[in-house]
């Protein structure tokens, strides 16, 4: 399994991104391939690579301040825009990358391209809840979505929660506002039916509406959204994770009683900091596009690009690409529904 790694993308690159990847290097079959600027990455491996290691220079780099729908074609050597033409030329089974979420879209989309049939391609970050996790999305590619475009997320989400995360039979939620068909705006009314009938024809299990609280323990598996909505509840379940983490360990450095309640629950403790951490995963898939493409967050250190890697070889072999490609036809309203 040959993942390949933009070294030059997210806050801490080179250094972390190297490293990170480095570390998983030969893990459960995973090889390698660094692109970016040779001397940098040699300089953060600290002088020399592992054997079988593949380095491929790019001397261009898309900074976070550049066009997003247009820098890896301004940037012909940039890091990402080889990466991901090496992605599409297969000589590598997935790409990561921890750089501009929006120039990393653009270019997956107009160099690997969607798969036949797929509108828009959408992040599936795998959030925590009170059952084990769900996938949610969009949570940002799509800002403004049609009927049509949340009736493919709701497929595509189905296929990672089973193919990915092993859920033989995932649970499909449209995020609303309220459970009852009723609720919500235009939008939620008219995807609504589409995804009724999909479920009654056997083609999803879907289970409704879904209040945001109620995904959040563990109501379903699958929570559809558009990208502003999902946005939102991401960054708020990300900044509620970090405040429960200050606060619970506020608590128990408070007293020495306190501080020996901290050591016994040690362990418990340790989970529940995994649980919310989002280095934990590691990165997201942007979903229809035709080869994984892997989004880490901006600011992964070494561990969390290591967990991309590792979601990225997963993504790869779990065969996802074909269920879409297999299912895309499938994936509209009925001629007669579509705006």
């Amino acid at each position: 399994m040959r993942i390949i790694v933009d070294a030059m993308g997210g806050d801490n690159a080179p250094a972390a991104i190297v490293r990170g990847a480095l570390s998983v290097h030969g893990q459960e079959g995973i090889e390698i391939v660094l692109v970016g600027r040779e001397e940098e990455i040699r300089a953060a491996a600290g002088g020399s690579v592992p054997e079988g290691v593949r380095l491929v220079d790019a001397r261009e780099v898309i900074e976070i301040c550049d066009e997003a729908a247009t820098a890896f074609k301004k940037k012909k050597d940039s890091s990402v825009t080889v990466g991901l033409t090496m992605l599409k030329n297969g000589e590598g089974d997935a790409f990561v990358s921890a750089g501009s979420t929006g120039a990393l879209l653009s270019a997956a989309t107009l160099i690997v391209k969607r798969v036949r049939g797929i509108r828009r391609a959408a992040l599936c970050p795998v959030i925590p809840t009170a059952a084990g996790q769900a996938v949610l999305i969009d949570c940002g590619a799509n800002a403004e979505c049609t009927a049509e475009y949340l009736t493919q997320f709701a497929y595509l989400g189905s296929f990672y929660a089973r193919r990915v995360l092993g859920v033989e039979r995932p649970r499909v939620g449209l995020l609303n506002i309220g459970a009852e068909p009723s609720k919500g705006d235009a939008l939620r009314h008219e995807t609504y039916p589409i995804l009724r009938d999909a479920g009654e024809r056997g083609d999803l299990h879907f289970i409704g509406n879904i209040e945001a609280k109620e995904a959040i323990l563990g109501g379903c598996d699958v929570i559809v959204s558009d990208g502003f909505s999902g946005n939102i509840m991401l960054k708020s379940i990300e900044g509620v994770g970090s405040f429960l983490g200050r606060e619970v360990k506020g608590m128990f450095v408070k007293s020495l009683a306190s501080k020996l309640c901290a050591a016994v629950m040690k362990g418990s403790l340790r989970s529940f900091k995994a649980k919310i951490d989002p280095d934990t995963i590691g990165g997201t898939a942007f979903l229809g596009i035709s080869a994984p493409v892997i989004k880490a967050h901006g600011s992964s250190g070494e561990r969390a690009i290591a967990q991309a890697v590792r979601q990225a070889a997963a993504v790869a072999k779990s065969g996802i690409i074909a269920d879409i490609q297999a299912n895309a036809a499938r994936m509209h309203p009925p001629a007669a529904e579509r705006p």
